[in-house]
C-alpha cells in the first residue's frame, strides 16, 4: 500500500530536499507551504518526475489552529511519515526585534509543531508505525545572542523531540530531531531585510546533502542526528566551556558576519 508524507515548509531549502527524497521512495505527499507559487512548482515537478500523487496545502503556519486546518483538509488521512520542517530565523537585539515577526516564528518553531505532531502522532501509535523527522538546529545547544528567540524555538525542539521518541519506545513510532548547521538555503535572505548581515559561509552544507543524511537518520529511527564531524564536535562544546563562555562566542560569531 501507498504511504502518505506530510512535509511543512516544502515548497524550497530542506523542505523541497526532503519532499524529493519521499516521492523517490513512492510515498503519497501532502505538502504544506504558504509560497502557493513556488509549491505548485514542487508539485508539478514531483508528480512529472516520479509519478507520486502530490497534494498542496497553502497554510500560514505561524496562525492559531492551523494544525487542526490541516488535519481538517486531509480528512482523516493516515500519515506515515511527518516532517515537521517550516521555520525562519530572525536577527538583532532582542530589545530591537520586532516582537510580531516573533511571535509568528514562536507558532511556526513550537506551538504549530507541537500541535500537528500531537494530532498525527495518535493515529501512528494506533497504527503501530510511524516516523516524525523535527528540523532543529546546531543552534539549540548553546545560547544565541543577536538571534535569542531562534536559537531558544530550537533548543525546545531538541529536547521535545527527544523526550517524547523516549516515551514512544516499543509503540513503533520514532522521532528523529534533525539538527544541520549553516546550511545553503534561502534561510539567510529570511534573517534579516539586509541579506549581507549574518552570512555564515564556514563550514556550510549543501541543503541536498542535509537532507539525505536527515532522511536517512529518520528512516533508522536515529532520535538526533547531527550532519558533519565539524558539527558534531560543536554540539558538545557546552562540556567544556561555560554556558556564559558558549554565549560570549556565538556573539562573536554573529557581529563578526553581521559586519561582513
Amino acid at each position: 500500500m501507498t504511504k502518505t508524507a506530510l512535509v511543512t515548509g516544502a515548497a524550497s531549502g530542506l523542505g523541497y530536499e526532503l519532499a524529493t527524497l519521499l516521492a523517490k521512495d513512492a510515498y503519497k505527499l501532502i505538502l504544506v507551504d504558504i509560497d502557493d507559487e513556488s509549491l505548485a512548482r514542487v508539485k508539478a515537478e514531483l508528480e512529472r518526475k516520479f509519478k507520486v500523487e502530490v497534494v498542496t496545502l497553502i497554510k500560514d503556519l505561524s496562525t492559531k489552529e492551523v494544525a487542526e486546518g490541516i488535519m481538517q483538509d486531509i480528512k482523516g488521512e493516515p500519515i506515515d511519515v511527518l516532517i515537521n520542517n517550516a521555520g525562519f530565523g530572525l536577527f538583532g537585539s532582542f530589545v530591537d526585534t520586532d516582537w510580531e515577526r516573533e511571535s509568528e516564528m514562536l507558532h511556526v518553531h513550537i506551538l504549530t509543531t507541537t500541535h500537528l505532531t500531537k494530532l498525527v502522532l495518535e493515529g501512528m501509535v494506533k497504527r503501530g508505525s510511524g516516523k516524525i523527522l523535527n528540523m532543529s538546529s546546531l543552534a539549540a545547544f548553546q545560547p544565541g545572542p543577536l538571534m535569542a528567540i531562534y536559537y531558544a524555538s530550537k533548543g525546545y525542539m531538541l529536547s521535545f523531540s527527544e523526550a517524547i521518541a523516549n516515551e514512544l519506545k516499543g509503540t513503533g513510532v520514532t522521532v528523529t530531531a534533525l539538527c544541520p548547521g549553516p546550511t545553503k538555503t534561502a534561510f539567510q535572505k529570511t534573517v534579516s531585510a539586509d541579506a549581507s548581515k549574518n552570512k555564515i559561509t564556514f563550514n556550510m552544507a549543501s541543503a541536498e546533502e542535509v537532507a539525505t543524511y536527515g532522511y536517512k537518520a529518520m528512516q533508522k529511527g536515529k532520535t538526533v542526528a547531527i550532519p558533519g564531524i565539524f558539527n558534531k564536535f560543536l554540539a558538545t562544546i557546552h562540556r567544556f566551556v561555560s554556558r556564559g563562555m558558549a554565549a560570549k562566542i556565538v556573539r562573536n560569531i554573529q557581529e563578526k558576519n553581521r559586519n561582513n
